[in-house]
């Protein structure tokens, strides 16, 4: 954009705008433009109020806006017409709606109200920014976009320039966009800043908080911190930019707006490290932020952390610490924060102040004020990080250095830090410590003593630093000092102090005091100290006899000496009775530390007590307190009679307690002691048994003890199992809780103990009485059941104990179980032997139902009962269903359900929680649900109930567990399902595992039902159920009915909802059945799916369409079901009986094809079509070319290898089965078959341009190979040649064919030579069979023929009804065309392989039989319609035969070859003859190697040649034109010959030069003929050279005598084009033999280059002219050439001066091509030639100025060419010469000078001194203001004076611009200076002409004469001259004195400067200029001069 665009621009205020009132597009918000346009002004002034009334109903601060924007005085306002005051005014009320809009702008009442503000006040154009920032905080909106669509954003200058690629996608503006934009542009950073303040601005006075301007906030702080984090480096210029905006956020009551402040300031804080003093600032801010509204205290607190963790520290200053100190919340707040974050940082800053105002005020309220902070932040905050030290250490420097304090004053103080410094000692007394030790060696003046020791007794810790008497030194000094004496005595003191209870001292010092002392080397010190610690609390003691201890556990003490040993042993073992039942009582930690002591835990008495967790878990449970000590004693007891009476007395201590009474109560009545299902007390009282049972029968075992330890037994027995019952419920329990995984006892019974009570209870099983016996045997008893788990048990003894001891029960015969122990205790032996021979044996027993006893089965159902029982313990019905795993049936099934069903319950949502032992049993029971027990599925409804149920429990207790739902879906097995037998039973299950497919959730299910189904036989019909249920019996219903159910599911259709019907299986389900089936393996009777599967393909088929694109996955699934079934039931794809052909509706899937959109689809279709065509191939037929046609219209189309493998295999399989099916061996079969196929080949090749390109080949090569190349290619090929005629746009014909044609090519490529060459044969047989031509009278486009069994494939290949005779006429056309094509294809394999291959050799010789019996029709055809329309046809036809043929013969010898072109050109046709030439041409064209032979044989068919071209007259007028086209054709193949051979054979063609020039001589001779003849001669004479110059003389007369011929010339551009051709290679060939002929040569070249111009026909006669032109000017030497140019010029500058243009480039082109010598020798002559020409304008203008223009360029061209070539001592006479001239050739002379400058440069400055004066006089002579008399004498006066005013100026500008040698020197200078000034009034020529002069000749060279002067003097006379125009009463000319002002001071730049002072009142005059163009111009000026210097001139003004 120029400067003046972009002042108008700026100048484009609304009140300066009228095409507001005319402005044709109409910008919208809401509306499309078009729609917008059409709307008056009323509806948008409703919608803008409506929408104000709206939002007045949210905001009323809207409501001063009614009387002003959306007053009905706005309606007709208008800005164009407006003051600048009112559009001002107006601005700013547009300005403050639009502020207070944007919170609301998202709503749909702002949008109407700014829809109003567009189209009435032009928003958009005029307050761009203000719309913006309305709508730039909702960037991301699409409203927003449509914003920045109203805008015009195309100018790069506009601010906004970079949203402009936003406006035509429509695309919102991404949030990284704009944060980028944000820190790269720093003025959008400030307008977002600005925008918050000027929103505040806009409701200040309306709300108190600005809720509404939330939004606002957060998009300040969102683009804001982001920008800032994302640029690299904040700048100064950045944070200079910020910090104006965060000292407002920071000083505004707005919470919102202070907490985005917050934000910045952190963001600034992290991102950068600023100076001190800037951080000093933002923490005073901050901190006041806090103390005048603390509404965000830890907000503000969090800032202030941030900034002082990320800068440099010392930073901040003591004023913030002032306003914190005055925030009353900042100790809570620091309190709260604490708690997440680190304080620390402002804690560094605070503390120290704090302290240091805490010594230094002496004011009571701030001391006090100073105080309770300290206070407070000492019991609210901790302090970490080595903060406690800094502050200890903090308060003694500062103490210390109150050292100008009086007495009084320290008083004072030290009363005020009195209770502080206590609480700092309570909290850290480390820290204290620490400061104080270290600052003991540092004092050393006695005022600091004094001030320390003050300082010491503020703590409460003073009394360990005071000094005793007896040491002069400190306590704590005392206690360590190298003297023991004196520790002793401080030891001593220490002792009095606690007994005194003196303070001053707290306990962790006297704790740590006495424990060092305890190590003390002195044993009268340790005494000393053991002695204090009588009179220590227990807290204290208890850490001093943990000491005591470890000094008496040290091995040296007692090393070599067992007497102190075992005294020190037996002194320690009261510690280890405890007194108290807490976990973390200290006789409890006392008693843990001498265990764990070595001396205690090496001890044969107390060794393994030293397990600390063990105690404190056993001291829980008072019951056992007593026995704790001697459990593990007991059995570590040796020889000591003492210790083990000690133990004794003991254990008969705890049997005696009776505290289990009310526990053992609890265990009465219970069949079973089930820990499982007992409370914690009972547990723990048999955990109690069990323990005492362990202890005892270990001691009994053996040892001296064995019979106490016996005696210990029975009381046991006698005191807690007194009765024989409940001894063993005991014992069971002992037997079977081995096995128990969940342990709730927390007692584990081994392998040794479970053997130890087996044999306990044998001994006491022998011994009962025999009620007793039979009660314990009965089958509520739980002996039997534990003896019989016990059998199963790994280990041999137990098993050899529990053979033992069911022994002792075999004499019971009453018991159920007498069978079962009888049987299996004749197995004894196998029974120890091994633990699963149990099962075995079970198993065998039980595998022989019919001959086992009853008694033995009713044994098995009795302990399966007992399993049953709902308190028999998990882990023993596990053990003993596991012993029973071969016992299965239905009744053992039927017994356990209960089992079953009881922990179903457990398993539930409800009660989740199921032990291990239980889930293990589950797995178990569901294990019985086998083939064995299936029957009972069958004819128990619960037992089915039952396995339905656990199939829906999903419960997985534990991850080693599989889950429930999945061990019952393990258990249908392919067994299982069969042996139901029921198929309503199959069916149930099978419908249930589809519903829990369709249910569930969790892979895992998913795939084990997957694996149950593949594994499982089921029957096609139960799955068909489940795919499809039974049909409801159909209803008649009316034609209304009927008509209202297709308009219910067109709505369906509509709203897109597909709702199954009522009765129809669910698309989900049906597609996770077909998943399954889609690998399923064992499958019955799978015909039986058929139905169903049609059914629900017909179903899909009949869904909406919305619909039916989601079930294109379960179409395609269907379709693989059938293909699946076809393959099952025909793995060789033949035909099946068990299928019905009815049921099987191969019209469903074609119409599936046809329906579908997805490729899946249409292959898994036609993947089924072609199986089925195996095995129903009449069905498959009805519907074949259906299917093929879909596949050419779609599946073709498709890019991928699935795609093509379809194809294939669908070619593959329903082709055969097409070809087979009809090859019953008759004709009409086989016609019928034909026929089929050739339509099926139709459908590929016409879906061929919609095939992928790369595809094309392999199908169709595919295609052929199934059906057989040598048999259909032809088809195929004669169908691509049928589309491509019928087909191909007229616009991209050449590049279609010669696409197609190479794909043809390719095609055949694919076969053998011998299918390609009689498919060639097939193809002409074809076409000699089809009709001349359509009949007159046949109608065109006929449908065709329907397809029946009579139709044969040829009427298919190409219909004649269906048409025209001209796509007929193409066919042909094409058809022999890519015959001549492929025989062409050199690089093809067949014709490679043909001089090799002797197969192809009967064939070829067929082809060329076809060939020649072709070319006589189609020669007959061309006979017989010479004189009709189509003849044309006919012979180009007969050319491409002829072609056809060429080809064909080119397969043979070449000698051969020219032996048939020799007979060919004496037939008596003349076709025939001209077709050989033709082919000899192709032949010769082909540039092949010729042997010598051969060459002499081509030179003797010139002869021949030479006779044809002979024959030229005595003819029929038809025959005449046939043999005129021979004629040229054997000129051009003696051209030909020539070209090739004439080199080598020069003589031989000397005749053909003789006849061509007799040819050209001849008069009447048929032009063409005698072009050829041109042309041939052309080549001729090129080649023979000297040979041709005898028949110069009889030839150039005649070739300039034929161009002379102007008629004749211009009606045959082809002969004119000859001739010249003829003309140029013979001046080439013999340039110094045509002199005689080189005058008319050139007067012939000059009109012809004319003609040449006009003519647009023939583009190569010029191209041949040009040629033509270089050779005369390069080739004919200048002695000749001059001359004859001079007489040229002469005879054509008075009648033909159109003709000097190109006589001029002649010589202009051989001046250029001379040596200097030549040029120096003829220059005088050229010079004499110039000076004529020159005066071409005095001599020749005739008042035709542009005419002479031309002319007198072309001549000034050439002189120059000259002048080039000339030096300075040659060319400065001729420049003389020149330039004394008379009026009339001044412009002549001027423009010559001013080319001459143009090309010289500085040269041309050398010679221009003598053009000063005469230029200066020009000037005013041409000046009208100077003079009124006509300078030139013509009518053309003013014309020519204008002229030549341009040239002397561009002459001035030129010598000015290429001066280097100071050619303008100040008398030059002062001589041009005037004149050329005052052209500035020379208004000659008119106000055009003027306005033109000035702009591109004047101004250009006064702003180069300027740059030339290079003096300020005369500068400034110029400026000054200049600027007096300025003042001229013509606006125009002052106008153009501007225009030379501004090109002065863009040559002169900042030169200019000094001549700036006077031009500025000059300047100020104009800007209030009259004419309105001027003032614009000199602001423009204005503008331009600033950017050029560089500086603001606003300022001269």
């Amino acid at each position: 954009m120029t400067s003046l665009a972009h002042q108008l621009k700026r100048l484009a205020l609304p009140q300066n705008d009228p095409n507001l009132l005319t402005r044709r597009e109409v910008a919208s918000l809401l509306f499309d433009p078009k729609d917008a346009s059409s709307m008056d002004r009323s509806t948008f002034f409703a919608l803008g109020c409506t929408g104000l009334e709206e939002l007045l109903g949210i905001e009323p601060a809207f409501s001063e806006f009614q009387e002003t924007l959306f007053s009905q005085a706005s309606v007709d306002m208008e800005r164009s017409v407006q003051s600048k005051e009112v559009n001002k005014k107006l601005d700013a009320g547009i300005s403050l709606f639009l502020t207070r809009l944007s919170p609301y702008f998202l709503l749909k009442p702002a949008q109407k109200c700014i829809e109003w503000l567009v189209h009435r006040f032009h928003i958009h154009l005029y307050n761009v920014d203000t719309l913006l920032a309305c709508a730039l905080p909702y960037h991301e909106t699409k409203v927003f976009v449509r914003v920045i669509q109203l805008f015009k954003l195309k100018d790069p200058t506009n601010r906004w320039n970079w949203l402009e690629r936003l406006q035509k996608p429509g695309v919102p503006l991404a949030r990284g966009t704009l944060i980028t934009h944000c820190y790269k542009d720093l003025g959008f950073m400030d307008f977002i800043c600005t925008l918050v303040t000027k929103s505040i601005k806009g409701y200040s006075g309306h709300s108190g908080n600005c809720a509404q301007l939330r939004v606002i906030f957060s998009f300040y702080a969102s683009t804001i911190v982001p920008a800032l984090d994302a640029v690299e480096k904040v700048s100064d210029t950045i944070i200079s930019k910020l910090l104006p905006y965060v000292q407002k956020g920071l000083k505004s009551s707005l919470t919102d707006y202070k907490a985005a402040t917050y934000m910045i300031v952190c963001q600034l804080a992290v991102k950068v490290v600023m100076e001190a003093q800037l951080v000093d600032i933002l923490a005073l801010q901050v901190s006041k932020s806090l103390c005048k509204e603390p509404v965000l205290p830890k907000e503000g607190l969090g800032c202030l952390i941030v900034l002082l963790q990320n800068q440099k520290e010392g930073t901040v200053g003591p004023k913030s610490f002032g306003q914190l100190c005055a925030v009353t919340s900042l100790v809570p707040s620091l309190q709260a924060m604490a708690a997440v974050h680190d304080i620390s940082p402002l804690l560094r800053y605070l503390l120290p102040h704090l302290v240091h105002a805490l010594m230094e005020t002496e004011e009571p309220s701030e001391s006090t004020r100073h105080g309770n902070l300290f206070e407070s932040v000492l019991q609210g905050l901790p302090l970490s990080g080595g903060l406690d030290n800094t502050v200890a250490k903090m308060l003694l420097e500062e103490y210390l250095s109150q050292s100008r304090l009086s007495a009084e004053g320290v008083a004072a103080l030290n009363q005020r830090l009195l209770p502080l410094v206590r609480l700092f000692e309570s909290k850290y007394p480390g820290a204290v410590y620490m400061v104080l030790e270290g600052h003991v060696s540092d004092i050393s003046s006695a005022e600091d003593k004094n001030l320390f020791h003050q300082f010491i007794s503020l703590s409460m810790s003073s009394g360990k630093y005071q000094i005793l008497g007896d040491s002069d030194t400190s306590l704590v000094l005392s206690l360590k000092h190298p003297l023991p004496s004196v520790r002793h005595m401080a030891v001593e003191h220490l002792m009095g102090i606690v007994t005194s209870g003196q303070g001053g001292f707290d306990q962790a010092f006297l704790k740590e005091a006495l424990l060092e002392r305890m190590k003390d080397d002195i044993p009268e010190v340790v005494a000393a100290t053991l002695k204090a610690l009588e009179v220590t609390g227990w807290n204290m003691r208890l850490s001093m006899l943990k000491e005591a201890v470890r000094v008496l556990d040290e091995p040296r003490l007692v090393e070599g000496n067992s007497d102190l040993k075992a005294c020190v042993v037996w002194g320690l073992l009261p510690f280890l009775v405890v007194t108290s039942a807490l976990p973390d009582s200290p006789d409890l930690q006392l008693a843990t530390c001498v265990a764990q002591s070595s001396i205690i835990s090496q001890h044969n008495l107390t060794q393994g007590w030293a397990y600390g967790k063990r105690i404190r878990k056993w001291f829980h449970n008072k019951c056992i307190f007593h026995f704790f000590v001697f459990e593990d004693t007991c059995k570590r007891f040796t020889e000591n009679a003492m210790e083990g009476t000690l133990v004794n007395r003991g254990i008969i201590y705890t049997l005696k307690r009776k505290e289990a009474d009310k526990t053992a109560c609890f265990l009465s009545g219970e069949t079973w002691w089930n820990p499982e299902k007992l409370d914690t007390n009972t547990c723990c009282y048999l955990r109690l048994l069990c323990r005492l049972f362990d202890v005892i029968i270990t001691g009994a075992g053996q040892g001296h003890m064995a019979a106490s330890f016996r005696a210990l037994m029975k009381l046991l027995f006698q005191v807690h199992l007194s009765d024989p019952l409940e001894l063993f419920k005991f014992l069971s329990l002992v037997w079977g809780y081995g096995s128990n995984l969940g342990d709730q006892l927390d007692c584990k019974v081994n392998a040794i103990l479970q053997t130890q009570a087996l044999y306990v209870g044998r001994a006491l099983l022998s011994a009962q009485p025999g009620k007793t016996l039979t009660l314990l045997a009965s089958g509520s008893s739980p002996v039997v059941l534990s003896l019989l788990a016990c059998l199963s048990s790994p280990v041999r003894e137990v098993r050899r104990a529990a053979t033992a001891t069911l022994q002792t029960l075999a004499q019971v015969d009453s018991s159920p179980f007498h069978s079962i122990i009888d049987r299996l205790l004749k197995t004894t032996e196998e029974l120890t032997t091994g633990p699963t021979h149990l099962s075995q044996v079970r198993g065998a027993h039980t595998s022989f139902v019919s001959s086992v006893k009853r008694c033995l089965l009713a044994g098995l159902e009795e302990l399966l009962l007992g399993v049953q029982v709902a308190n028999c313990p998990a882990y023993t019905a596990k053990t003993i269903l596991r012993a029973l795993g071969e016992v299965n049936g239905e009744s053992v099934l039927s017994v356990l359900m209960p089992v079953l069903e009881r922990l179903l319950e457990q398993s539930g949502p409800e009660n989740p929680t199921v032990l291990k032992d239980e889930a293990l049993l589950m797995q178990l029971v569901l294990g019985k649900y086998n083939e064995h027990a299936a029957p009972l599925l069958v004819k128990d409804q619960d037992c089915l109930e039952l396995f339905i149920k656990a199939l829906g429990t999903v419960s997985k207790p534990y991850p080693d567990i599989p889950c429930f739902q999945i061990i019952a879906l393990e258990q249908i097995t392919k067994a299982f399902y069969s042996a139901l037998g029921d198929e309503k039973v199959q069916q149930r299950l099978l419908g249930v595992m589809f519903d829990l497919l369709v249910e569930s959730k969790s892979p895992v299910c998913a795939q084990t039902i997957s694996s149950v189904f593949k594994g499982i036989a089921v029957d096609g019909e139960l799955v068909a159920n489940e795919l499809a249920p039974a049909e409801k019996p159909k209803v008649t219903v009316s034609v209304q009915q009927t008509r209202r159910s297709k308009m219910l599911q067109r709505k369906a259709q509509d709203t897109s909802q597909a709702v199954p019907k009522e009765g129809a299986v669910s698309w989900q389900r049906v597609t996770l059945i077909l998943e399954l089936l889609q690998h399923k393996k064992k499958l019955k009777r799978p015909q039986t799916l058929v139905p169903a599967l049609f059914s629900l393909l017909s179903r899909c088929l009949e869904t909406s369409t919305v619909e039916r694109g989601n079930l294109e996955y379960t179409k395609q699934l269907i379709l693989g079901c059938l293909l699946n079934v076809c393959q099952k039931l025909s793995p060789d794809g033949g035909p099946v009986n068990v299928l019905d052909e009815d049921k099987f509706n191969v019209e469903i899937v074609v119409q599936c094809v046809r329906m579908s959109d997805m490729p899946q689809t249409h292959h898994h279709a036609l993947l089924l079509l072609g199986s089925v065509a195996g095995i129903f191939p009449e069905k498959v037929l009805h519907n074949i070319m259906p299917i093929f046609t879909f596949m050419g219209a779609n599946i073709m189309r498709l890019d991928d290898t699935y795609s093509f493998q379809v194809i294939n295999k669908t070619v593959r399989t329903v082709i055969p089965a097409l070809i087979k099916a009809n090859e019953s061996g008759d004709g009409e079969s086989t016609a019928h078959m034909e026929a089929v196929v050739t339509r099926i080949v139709h459908v590929f090749a016409d879906a061929l341009p919609h095939v992928p390109e790369h595809r094309r080949l392999p199908i169709l090569s595919q295609l052929m190979t199934t059906l057989g190349p040598a048999r259909f290619l032809w088809v195929l090929l004669l169908l691509l040649f049928k589309q491509h005629a019928t087909q191909t746009n007229a616009t991209d014909k050449d590049a279609a064919l010669e696409r197609d044609v190479e794909f043809w090519i390719s095609v055949c490529c694919e076969f053998e030579v011998e299918e390609q060459l009689v498919s060639l044969i097939k193809i002409l047989k074809y076409l000699m069979a089809l009709p001349q031509d359509k009949e007159d009278g046949e109608e065109l486009n006929k449908p065709a023929m329907r397809f029946t069994e009579k139709e044969k494939a040829e009427d298919l290949i190409f219909n004649m009804e269906a048409h025209s005779s001209k796509e007929l006429r193409h066919f042909k056309f094409l058809s022999v065309s890519f015959m001549a094509q492929l025989l062409a294809a050199g690089n093809l394999r067949m014709f490679q392989m043909i001089p090799v291959s002797q197969c192809c050799s009967d064939v070829l010789f067929s082809l060329l039989e076809e060939i020649l019996c072709y070319i006589h029709t189609v020669a007959r055809c061309v006979e017989e319609n010479t004189d009709k329309p189509t003849g044309k046809f006919w012979r180009a036809l007969l050319n491409k035969a002829y072609d056809v043929l060429d080809k064909v013969n080119a397969l043979l010898p070449t000698d051969t070859f020219i032996t048939v072109m020799r007979g060919l050109m004496g037939n008596q046709l003349p076709s025939v003859r001209r077709k050989a030439m033709e082919l000899l041409n192709n032949k010769l064209h082909q540039k092949t190697q010729w042997q010598e032979k051969q060459v002499t044989v081509l030179l003797d068919l010139t002869g021949d040649l030479l006779a044809i071209v002979g024959h030229g007259h005595g003819k029929v007028n038809v025959m005449e034109e046939e043999q005129a086209i021979n004629r040229q054709t054997a000129l051009y193949s003696l051209k030909l010959l020539c070209r090739s051979f004439g080199s080598d054979h020069k003589e031989a063609f000397v005749p053909v030069l003789n006849r061509a020039v007799e040819i050209v001589v001849s008069p009447e001779e048929e032009k063409n003929v005698m072009g050829s003849a041109l042309l041939c001669i052309a080549e001729v004479a090129s080649t023979l050279k000297a040979l041709a110059i005898p028949q110069l003389p009889r030839l150039m007369p005649a070739v300039l005598q034929s161009l002379t011929e102007r008629k004749e010339v211009l009606s045959n551009e082809l002969y004119m084009l000859s001739a010249v051709t003829a003309l140029q290679r013979v001046t080439e060939t013999l340039p110094h033999f045509i002199s005689p002929y080189l005058q008319d040569t050139l007067l012939q070249v000059a009109r012809l280059t004319r003609v040449a111009e006009k003519a647009t026909t023939t583009p190569q006669l010029a191209v041949r002219l040009a040629s033509l032109r270089t050779t005369v000017a390069t080739k004919v030497p200048p002695r000749v050439l001059l001359p004859t140019l001079t007489k040229c010029y002469s005879k054509t500058v008075n009648s033909k001066q159109s003709q000097l243009g190109p006589l001029m480039s002649i010589l202009k082109e051989h001046i250029g091509h001379m040596e200097k010598d030549q040029l120096t020798s003829h220059q005088s002559e050229l010079t004499s030639f110039f000076l004529i020409a020159l005066d071409f304008r005095a001599q020749h203008c005739q008042g035709d100025l542009e005419k002479t223009k031309e002319i007198e360029g072309y001549v000034i061209d050439c002189l120059l060419a000259m002048v080039m070539k000339l030096s300075e001592v040659t060319f400065r006479p001729l420049c003389f010469v020149c330039s004394f001239v008379a009026k009339d050739r001044l412009l002549t002379f001027y423009r010559l000078s001013d080319s001459i400058a143009d090309r010289l440069k500085g040269l041309f400055v050398l010679f221009a001194g003598h053009l000063v004066k005469p230029v200066s006089d020009l000037l005013r002579q041409t000046n009208v203001t100077k003079t009124d008399e006509a300078f030139f004498d013509t009518d053309d006066n003013i014309e020519k004076r204008c002229l030549l005013l341009e040239y002397i100026l561009d002459c001035l500008h030129k010598i000015c611009l290429y001066d280097t040698q100071r050619f303008v020197s100040k008398e030059r200078a002062d001589s041009l200076m005037t004149p050329l000034v005052d052209q500035l009034e020379n208004t000659l020529g008119g106000e055009e002409v003027y306005q033109t002069r000035v702009t591109k000749h004047l101004v250009p060279c006064v702003g180069q004469f300027c740059v030339a002067v290079g003096d300020d003097t005369l500068w400034k006379t110029l400026n000054y001259q200049i600027l007096l125009k300025t003042r001229h009463s013509s606006s125009k000319v002052r106008f153009s004195a501007l225009l030379m002002l501004l090109e002065l001071a863009s040559k002169l730049r900042e030169n200019y400067m000094v001549l700036l002072p006077e031009t500025i009142p000059f300047l100020a005059e104009l800007m209030e200029d009259e004419c309105e163009e001027v003032e614009h111009q000199v602001q423009k000026v204005i503008h331009e001069m600033e950017t050029i210097l560089g500086e603001p001139l606003q300022s001269y003004f």
